[in-house]
């Protein structure tokens, strides 16, 4: 009696954590040269995250060294896994040797963007593969916990370096989040302990979002992908103290936190 062997694999259509990094210039030197600029120095900013290149926001007629790129983000610590691009520039984009990808994100904002000179890659469930593709799903970094449903997410432990928290609507860590660890939130992010590592908060464009901490002494502080690091000293005025940060007129505004 012949019995069904189960499938050692399966092909299916999926969606990925990504990054979303979108040019808004073809000059690879430039482009180049400022994200070195930027990142550099702060190595863990990507920690090996996956990264989509989206080149809808260039010019009808620019064409991006999208090898170059690859080489500038690899060497950053980030991991290239495709190309988002309109149906024009869909012939030269994959030409490169990655393949094109679907963003179901937010749609590019326009030039009047008033987030123009302080974008950073976004966080957004960004890059589905078409069915067909016979590519295989490229390995996300890990996250030590993701909520599955949106809502008020609670971490009652200690993150330690390497330990990341994706939350889907608010965050609240009762713990310390220590050089090295990362919090993510859609909504709003409260630490109640110091938050010495990475904070990012409203990563899918909410700019109403802010960040609550009782000692702030991050490593990198992030609202809807306008951010600002620690390489610079913090005030004394909220620098190891209780203190909030929001976002004013497209701009970080810290303030200090009244705990009594």
């Amino acid at each position: 009696m012949s019995q069904k062997k189960a499938p050692l694999f399966e092909i299916r259509s999926g969606t990925v954590d990504a990054l979303l990094l979108s040019p808004r210039t073809a000059d690879m030197d430039a482009l180049a040269a400022e994200l070195t600029r930027r990142f550099a120095d702060t190595p863990e900013f990507f920690s090996n995250d996956v990264v989509a290149i989206d080149v809808r926001r260039l010019a009808e007629d620019e064409r991006l060294p999208i090898d170059r790129l690859v080489e500038t983000l690899t060497a950053l610590r980030a991991r290239a896994i495709g190309v988002v691009a309109s149906p024009e520039q869909a012939e030269w984009a994959q030409a490169f040797g990655l393949p094109l990808l679907e963003s179901h994100g937010r749609r590019p904002r326009g030039e009047k963007d008033a987030k123009d000179a302080q974008d950073v890659p976004e966080h957004a469930q960004a890059a589905e593969a078409p069915s067909s593709a016979a590519t295989p799903a490229p390995v996300v970094p890990p996250v030590d916990a993701v909520a599955t449903q949106p809502g008020t997410m609670v971490i009652d432990r200690p993150l330690r370096s390497g330990q990341r928290i994706y939350a889907r609507g608010d965050l609240v860590v009762l713990d310390i989040v220590s050089d090295g660890a990362e919090v993510i939130a859609e909504g709003n992010i409260y630490v109640y302990a110091s938050l010495r590592g990475r904070a990012l908060a409203g990563v899918k464009g909410n700019l109403d979002a802010r960040i609550f901490c009782t000692c702030l002494e991050p490593q990198l502080i992030s609202i809807a992908g306008i951010y600002r690091t620690g390489e610079t000293p913090w005030p004394e005025a909220y620098a190891s103290k209780p203190a909030q940060v929001r976002l004013a007129d497209n701009t970080l505004v810290f303030e200090p936190l009244r705990m009594k």
